[in-house]
């Protein structure tokens, strides 16, 4: 009896261990964490812990297992094959290029059945990468461009569209709201990098799935998502980096709690950066371009009518914010077909210095002695339903309900004055998306989509001016002490308020003609409302201080996919999108450089139809591709700021200035064309390579004039390579001259005033200002795995610290960088 108890004990021991397994990177040999391995019907999940080992003992012997992790190559096996193994190895999605794609279609997708011109920015990339901010890692992407007037900010670029022509979404909630403006938008940072799983881009329009505004292309951002585990499980990350170049000192920490009916995952990220630095070799040949010789030292509690010499002209003063993003996600699963995910997003930062406008002359000397933003804070709340109840006409979908909440200031004040005015901002954004999919045969060969949106903003815009109190005011300078008075200032949008509405339902039907075709055709009707109300008429009397306006519009998309070969892909597309007028569009008022932008009530949507042609040729056993996407957009009823007249008046008086009057206006046609070479995969050996090459041209059929935001061509060249514990690759990095006559002068948007003069005394813009520049850089970058638990990453940005301006942008690029992480997991 004694051995029979014994040999019981062991053998219960011995099925314990047999049912425990390993799993590790295929490369690297190290366990990887989170990994979450679930039955067919998700009944049962667990999720490996810190040291990669998973307990599957509770899954029944024929069950197929998934073993999933953000990072790596989904892996199915039968569970009684996976007895006796002790090991599994995962191969890194960077190594495979067929990725699931989540963004084109509001469901997973493989690359093989979209035509659209897509890019994929994993959580690899990103720690590869270590961008400070989301407009820094968006300028990695193949395609994209990013202009810059301040270093707290980044407008992206998406064939020749920027701001509130490019969609930003987070987890499914669009970010562009009603105040979301025309030039360039800096609120792709307002995610912090580190909180990423992936970012996914579709170029193009794309506005049968995502609605008005996404007319150069959609960014999609998606968060980090907990896990339910049956086992208890904890995981935690910290992230320390310092970079050179700004002083920059970044801390995010993240913990994510795997339980049976709930997982957690919380995540805190901090930035503080300083004054950046431009480079010092100045190739382009201009000595003096771009640098600072003197700064304005005004705060909020100092006063000083003078500026003061800048000791070293390459420091850019003024450019250095704080910056604090949360994260916390909970999800929980209510049965076996229906889990709900909750998502709290909050970020905010310190006041922003806006250096473009700290450092605008007139008539020879510095105009600002103050000019910020407040601190920039975005909330969201939101709850998603994922439902899976396999019904004829509802297979699976998902419903998502959301709360956003915007705060944005202004505030400026010119030298030698003692009036500060101050603008501000609240919006409130509330949304519903219902998004649907039927398989409308077994083999799900046929796919039909369906959904809906709905979305209200309300628009809250007050202002205000205050007269400083300087407590020596015969000196030079000295301590603000508070305010000796007020004064009105006009409001940038509507003071008695705004909103602005849509409605939306869609369809989308997708289907496999045959093994070697895939089409995809898809409608969509949207209506937009906007009210807004003006009631202060001191500065601006309008034709119509209570408007009212309502817009409706159908646009489709037809794409077809042919494969006439296992390696060799050709895609097209044909879709139509439209953008229509928001509160900044119609509503608002605003001076730069001499021009004022007044309200336009009878602004009308603009349109956009577009034509795409894709190949894609797969290589070594498509762990290679090179590709090729051309398109050509024509804009209707587009809209441009231009010259305009407000009771009969070209001219007003705005803060105390004499103003040239602008506004937004509909014009007639024009056209975009241009084209992406693309190439990215493993040729042997551990190496890696990726390039990408991009042109752009757009120009107005009725005016001949160049349309804003076209980027000059641009492109990047890298190699990496990865062996055991050490990753390490050299990029080149490629930007062409944008000549004067490229620009569009009469918008103001490309900023050619931000270009080398070549001739002061020429009155013609195009005879005064050199352009952009060409520009080439080099970067390195390595990280190596200390152990399990530790990487240490290292890069050089600049090597050769080039100086130079991307296009558009009022602050120099940074200098030579060097940058130190370390990642810990335990």
């Amino acid at each position: 009896m004694k051995r029979f108890f014994i040999l019981i004990i062991f053998l219960t021991v011995y099925t314990s261990v047999a049912q425990s397994i390993t799993i590790l990177d295929i490369d690297s040999k190290f366990p990887i964490v989170n990994v979450v391995v679930f039955n067919e019907d998700k009944s049962k999940r667990v999720v490996s812990d810190k040291d990669g080992v998973v307990n599957i003992s509770d899954f029944l012997v024929n069950d197929i297992l998934t073993f999933s992790h953000v990072a790596y190559v989904e892996f199915e096996l039968l569970k009684r094959v996976i007895t006796g193994k002790k090991i599994i190895y995962l191969r890194s999605k960077s190594e495979q290029l067929q990725e699931v794609f989540l963004s084109a279609s509001k469901g997973k997708e493989s690359r093989k059945r979209i035509a659209e011109q897509i890019a994929i920015f994993s959580i690899k990339d990103i720690q590869k990468t270590a961008p400070q901010t989301s407009a820094d890692m968006l300028a990695e992407i193949p395609g994209i461009k990013v202009q810059k007037s301040q270093a707290g900010g980044g407008s992206p670029v998406l064939r020749g569209m920027e701001a509130n022509r490019v969609l930003l979404v987070v987890d499914g909630v669009r970010m562009n709201n009603a105040i979301y403006r025309k030039g360039h938008l800096q609120n792709a940072i307002t995610v912090s990098p580190n909180m990423l799983d992936r970012t996914e881009v579709i170029f193009g329009p794309s506005s049968v799935i995502y609605g008005s505004d996404a007319l150069g292309g959609v960014i999609h951002y998606y968060t980090r998502k907990p896990t339910v585990s049956d086992k208890n499980n904890a995981n935690v990350s910290v992230l320390n980096r310092y970079s050179s170049v700004n002083d920059e000192f970044t801390v995010h920490a993240g913990i994510e709690l795997s339980f049976k009916k709930i997982g957690s995952y919380t995540s805190v990220s901090h930035s503080k950066f300083g004054d950046l630095r431009m480079g010092k070799n100045r190739n382009h040949g201009f000595d003096d371009w771009g640098k600072v010789f003197e700064y304005s030292n005004n705060s909020n509690s100092f006063y000083n009518p003078n500026p003061v010499i800048n000791s070293n002209p390459e420091i850019q003063r003024n450019t250095g914010y704080d910056q604090t993003d949360i994260l916390q996600k909970f999800f929980i699963p209510l049965s076996k077909k229906t889990d709900v995910t909750f998502n709290f997003q909050y970020s905010t930062s310190s006041d922003i210095p806006r250096f473009d406008r700290l450092t605008e002359y007139r008539d020879g000397e510095l105009r600002f002695a103050e000019w910020y933003y407040g601190p920039q804070k975005r909330l969201l709340v939101s709850s998603q339903l994922q439902i899976n109840p396999h019904k004829k006409w509802l297979d699976n979908g998902s419903i998502i309900l959301a709360y956003q909440n915007i705060k944005e200031s202004r505030i400026n004040r010119r030298f030698t004055s003692l009036n500060r005015t101050i603008r501000k901002e609240n919006v409130d954004v509330f949304s519903v998306n219902g998004d649907f999919y039927v398989p409308l045969t077994k083999a799900k060969d046929r796919i039909l989509s369906y959904g809906l949106e709905f979305t209200f903003n309300d628009v809250d815009s007050n202002s205000e001016g205050k007269t400083l109190s300087v407590n020596d005011p015969d000196s030079n300078q000295g301590e603000i002490t508070g305010f000796s008075g007020t004064f009105p200032v006009q409001s940038r949008y509507a003071d008695g308020g705004s909103t602005y509405t849509t409605s939306a339902v869609y369809v989308n039907y997708r289907q496999d003609i045959s093994k070697k075709s895939t089409l995809n055709t898809g409608m969509r009707f949207t209506n937009t409302y906007l009210t807004a109300r003006w009631i202060d008429d001191t500065f601006i009397t309008l034709p119509d201080s209570d408007i009212s306006l309502n817009n409706s519009a159908v646009t489709a998309t037809l794409s077809y996919i042919y494969k006439p070969i296992d390696n060799w892909q050709f895609n097209g597309v044909l879709s139509s999108g439209f953008r229509s007028p928001n509160i900044d569009d119609v509503g608002k008022v605003r001076e730069r450089r001499g021009d004022v932008t007044v309200p336009n009530v009878n602004l009308k949507p603009e349109f956009a139809y577009s034509a795409e042609l894709g190949i894609l040729k797969y290589f070594n056993d498509k762990k290679l591709y090179v590709g090729l996407t051309t398109y050509y957009t024509l804009l209707d009823n587009y809209i441009i700021r231009d010259n305009f007249l407000l009771n009969g008046s070209s001219t007003i008086l705005f803060d105390g200035e004499l103003g040239n009057i602008v506004a937004n206006v509909n014009n007639n046609t024009a056209y975009i064309l241009g084209g992406t070479f693309n190439f990215k995969g493993d040729i042997g050996n551990n190496f890696k390579t990726r390039a990408s090459f991009t042109y752009t041209k757009g120009k107005a059929y009725d005016t001949n004039e160049p349309l804003s935001s076209i980027p000059p061509f641009f492109g990047l060249l890298e190699l990496s390579h990865e062996k055991g514990r050490l990753e390490m690759g050299l990029d080149f990095k490629y930007n062409g001259r944008k000549k004067p006559k490229d620009y569009n002068i009469t918008e103001g948007i490309d900023r050619i005033e931000q270009t080398p003069i070549i001739d002061a005394n020429a009155i013609d813009a195009i005879d005064k200002y050199y352009g952009s520049p060409s520009w080439t850089t080099f970067n390195f970058r390595s990280k190596y795995r200390l152990s399990k638990n530790f990487d240490f990453l290292f890069a050089v940005d600049n090597i050769f610290d080039t100086h130079y301006k991307e296009f558009a942008s009022g602050i120099s690029a940074p200098g030579r960088n060097f940058s130190f992480s370390l990642l810990v997991n335990f």
